[in-house]
């Protein structure tokens, strides 16, 4: 079955860096990237998303001294990693906890709900001690480790927090835990396969 992987994208940006008299003898690109990890690496931002890492730094060697401040002011571009879920967006990820109200799928670097409403069409019970949810009339169970394809159905990122939210959804033909998706097109194949041999 082809495996589906979160997409990431490289984003190109430009901010100034204030460089500190007791830096001055250190290498300019070392600073900067110092200073641009500190600022942008594992915030969440509205427009760009979760920020994974600053990569391919150029800092211009002309800085600008501002009356009043002792530290040299240097235009920096940079690209930044990142990752932003996009509703209606379909993405693989892992089961990394189960609790009685759902799941957390790691995709990506972060970790998405799908609550036990989102997970199939049928009633499903919450074992404590085995750590698994599972269906009542399918015996169907979601445990730690099981790999699903999921919806992306709500994202939430707040600017420059530490949190975000993004709701998922098994509940639509051809999602769910990969097992049962594979068991889904087999026995869709075997029923063309049946109608056709009924046919000749």
């Amino acid at each position: 079955m082809e495996e589906r992987i979160v997409t990431f994208n490289i984003v190109t940006l430009e901010d100034s860096i204030r460089i500190l008299p007791s830096k001055f003898g250190e290498p300019l690109e070392e600073v900067a990237k110092e200073q641009l990890k500190l600022k942008y690496e594992g915030i969440i931002d509205e427009e760009l998303g979760y920020v994974i890492a600053v990569t391919d730094i150029e800092v211009s060697p002309v800085g600008k001294i501002i009356p009043g401040d002792c530290a040299t002011y240097h235009k920096a571009t940079f690209s930044l990693l990142t990752f932003y879920p996009k509703v209606h967006e379909i993405v693989e990820g892992e089961v990394v906890e189960i609790a009685d109200f759902g799941a957390f799928l790691r995709v990506g670097p972060v970790d998405a709900l799908i609550h036990v409403s989102q997970i199939m069409d049928d009633f499903i019970s919450y074992d404590d001690r085995q750590g698994v949810l599972m269906g009542k009339e399918t015996k169907r169970k979601i445990s730690v480790g099981n790999k699903m394809r999921v919806r992306i159905t709500a994202v939430s990122l707040g600017r420059g927090s530490s949190f975000g939210k993004i709701g998922v959804t098994a509940r639509q033909p051809f999602l769910g835990a990969l097992e049962w998706i594979e068991e889904d097109v087999k026995k869709i194949h075997g029923e063309i396969e049946e109608k056709e041999e009924k046919k000749e």
